[in-house]
């Protein structure tokens, strides 16, 4: 494991305590809001280290979306699904038992392997739906 440089270290906190994937972008953001200014330079090298040392996960959606990343720590909780908002285009990571029944259906029903790293469901989120529900409120 490489130096722990203060730089390093917020970024791992920034993409553990997300609770869903993060482009370079929102890292830049967070790590910003947090009052710990990164530039973005820093931020790619950063979390491309720490992929190649299995601490973050990428995760390309497809070839109009930015790369995605996810804290790989506590592989205990299960394989994720990732779910992708129609509208602000966030990307969340759900863990939920669930899914793990779903993928043993595919798997011994219908003989069909899924990988949950290209598997993505399209969807709105929780935000967006609120935003949707509040404006439409006032017309």
């Amino acid at each position: 494991m490489r130096y722990m440089t203060k730089q390093r270290q917020i970024i791992l906190e920034v993409l553990r305590s997300a609770g869903c994937h993060l482009t370079v972008a929102d890292i830049v953001a967070r790590c910003q809001s947090l009052g710990k200014p990164i530039g973005t330079t820093t931020a790619y090298r950063q979390v491309e280290a720490m992929m190649r040392e299995g601490l973050v996960q990428k995760f390309v959606i497809d070839e109009n979306s930015p790369a995605c990343f996810a804290f790989a720590g506590e592989p205990e909780a299960g394989r994720a699904l990732h779910c992708k908002c129609q509208e602000c285009g966030r990307l969340l990571h759900i863990r939920c038992p669930e899914f793990e029944a779903m993928e043993r259906h595919l798997s011994g029903e219908h003989d069909f392997q899924l990988d949950p790293r290209r598997t993505v469901l399209y969807g709105t989120c929780p935000e967006c739906r609120a935003k949707a529900a509040a404006g439409g409120k006032g017309e």
